[in-house]
């Protein structure tokens, strides 16, 4: 089978851009199988090393969608602890006017 250079090329891009969100990962995991039938075809080794590479990256934005969760678990209770600590000092300052 004979294809075009860029074909998989653009297939590359395609998965990459379907990897970007986890609910499409298994449409982007099958359009890299595709490509890589396509490229184990005229390179057993090329599609090897990119296998690996895929498997990389697909860690990679699971890990940076973990730590991206995290960090916004971190900023709302920062967030709900200033309002506490606002809230706080509000009361105390009441609490001192009445006295």
């Amino acid at each position: 089978m004979a294809y075009s250079s860029e074909n998989p090329i653009v297939q590359l891009k395609k998965c990459l851009s379907l990897v970007q969100d986890v609910s499409t990962h298994t449409e982007a995991n099958r359009a890299f199988e595709q490509l890589c039938g396509i490229i184990d075809a005229e390179n057993p080794m090329a599609a090897q090393l990119l296998e690996m590479l895929w498997e990389e990256a697909i860690m990679a934005r699971r890990s940076a969608l973990f730590w991206q969760q995290m960090s916004d678990v971190e900023k709302d209770m920062a967030n709900r602890m200033m309002e506490n600590m606002t809230q706080m000092r509000q009361n105390y300052l009441r609490l001192m006017q009445e006295m």
